[in-house]
């Protein structure tokens, strides 16, 4: 007689817990994975939130006073007459591709000192910080005799045919700022050498006092000695001069984390500089051709009439405040992610992509809303006709709304990738994106669809849109965090 043996399985349950492993409960053949609720030590994280104050409401005043600054020097350079708005407007286009690349190579610097930090490498930041203030400069006295010896070529070649007095103050203009380029390259090293060290205080206070001496040496050149495109021109070069000179002298501090040696001889390293170059040139790259295709788009505005220039003019003018908030907030990100990249700690990258992502909408939303309630204001002051402030409304209700909900996840996200080491992927979305969508939608909204000046407002928002969706599903994806330079 066969015996029939019956096991009765008990509930086994089994607890595993090795650090932050989940717990595994068992029972019989069946396996299935329990959520372990852990308490993660925040307290022993990089930056706690009066670190990340610290840092992030200095460079939103830097902005901001930037943003005022530019305002103020048009409306002084305004007094001087057309043709000199006309001539510093042009030369002007060639000085923000230069700031734009000096920027960009200034944040791969910023991005390799703050992972050496990161990683507790203190001396090998330091060198890595002194090898970008030597190379940019370098580099931007090259491009000084460059600009120099091609201003000709600038002036008639890249500007084309233009009236006599506006060519005069184009080249009395460019003939006096290209002085000022290495200035400014060493100027744009240093803030963002500070910043790598989460300072931002001080690339504050020396953007006070650059700022003052620009504004109060137009106001007196201008209007008080009458001196037309040099008293604009003079006291730009004479504030950036003040400018890297503070910022160096501050530099050569031993006292602190991050400082660059004493010393007239330059060795270079291209170890390195190679770092830094990986992170800056396509982030140069991905910054010229967002500017080479907006004044595409420029070209597309012109032809729907002067409202529409009138409109879109003033519309960037108060967009950006718009946007305010985000711009400053993406500096500190550099400095956030790129130290808890260099430490190793993917888990503190997550949660401050997280926590900075959220401060950015919530401070956009506020500046946002506060522009909206001045809105009438400001259209006003600027004597629009009817049907440019109709659409200048448009566009900046449209363009708020966007930003608070969109911008983020278009430019702050990617933030962190490049801090992280990952660039080239967020040059070659953003670049595709801009010429797929911004400017190709531009044509069919704006001309073909005869949505005029608002359909490249439109164009530009669906431009957000795909960057978004490729940057979230890139992050989610992970590839980003085998890019560490360090």
């Amino acid at each position: 007689m066969r015996k029939t043996l019956k096991l009765k399985l008990q509930v086994v349950e089994i607890k595993l817990v090795y650090g932050n492993e989940p717990a595994y409960n068992v029972y019989g053949k069946e396996m299935t994975v329990m959520k372990q609720k852990t308490e993660i030590n925040r307290s022993i994280y990089l930056f706690d939130n009066k670190a990340l104050i610290t840092l992030i409401i200095p460079l939103i005043i830097e902005q901001l006073l930037a943003v005022l600054v530019g305002m103020a020097d048009s409306i002084m350079i305004a007094s001087v007459g057309e043709a000199a708005v006309s001539g510093v407007s042009l030369v002007d286009q060639i000085m923000v591709l230069l700031i734009n690349i000096f920027a960009a190579l200034a944040t791969g610097g910023a991005v390799v000192a703050g992972q050496y930090l990161g990683h507790r490498k203190e001396e090998t930041a330091c060198e890595s910080a002194t090898q970008l203030v030597w190379f940019v400069t370098l580099c931007a006295i090259v491009i000084t005799a460059i600009v120099y010896a091609g201003k000709y070529v600038i002036l008639h070649g890249i500007f084309g045919r233009i009236e006599p007095d506006v060519m005069h103050h184009a080249d009395v203009y460019l003939t006096i700022v290209t002085m000022s380029i290495p200035f400014m390259a060493l100027y744009n090293a240093g803030a963002a050498v500070f910043r790598a060290m989460g300072n931002s205080k001080v690339s504050m206070n020396v953007s006070i006092i650059m700022n003052i001496i620009n504004v109060g040496g137009n106001a007196l050149l201008i209007y008080g000695f009458h001196r037309g495109t040099e008293g604009v021109a003079i006291p730009t070069l004479v504030s950036r001069m003040a400018a890297a000179i503070i910022i160096l002298v501050l530099l050569c501090d031993e006292g602190q984390i991050l400082h660059i040696k004493k010393t007239w001889r330059y060795r270079f390293n291209w170890s390195h500089v190679k770092k830094i170059l990986s992170v800056g040139v396509p982030n140069g790259l991905e910054n010229s051709m967002f500017q080479l295709g907006k004044i595409l788009v420029l070209s597309l505005v012109s032809s729907f009439g002067t409202y529409a220039i009138a409109a879109n003019a003033v519309g960037n003018a108060i967009a950006m405040f718009q946007i305010l908030p985000g711009m400053a907030i993406n500096l500190a990100v550099t400095t956030v992610i790129a130290r808890c990249v260099g430490a190793g700690d993917y888990g503190q990258v997550r949660y401050y992509n997280k926590k900075l992502l959220l401060i950015t909408h919530v401070s956009m939303t506020i500046m946002v809303l506060a522009v909206f309630s001045i809105l009438s204001f400001i259209i006003r002051a600027y004597h629009l006709s009817d049907a440019a402030a109709q659409a200048t409304r448009q566009i900046i209700y449209f363009h708020g709304i966007s930003a608070i909900l969109i911008w983020p996840s278009s430019f702050t996200l990617p933030a962190t990738f490049r801090a992280s080491g990952d660039v080239k992927a967020c040059m070659y979305i953003s670049v595709f994106s801009m010429w797929t969508f911004r400017i190709v939608f531009s044509f069919v909204l704006g001309k073909y669809m005869h949505m005029g000046v608002f359909g490249i407002w439109a164009a530009m928002v669906i431009d957000w849109v795909f960057r978004a969706v490729c940057f979230w599903i890139r992050y989610f994806r992970g590839g980003w965090r085998k890019k560490a330079l360090v």
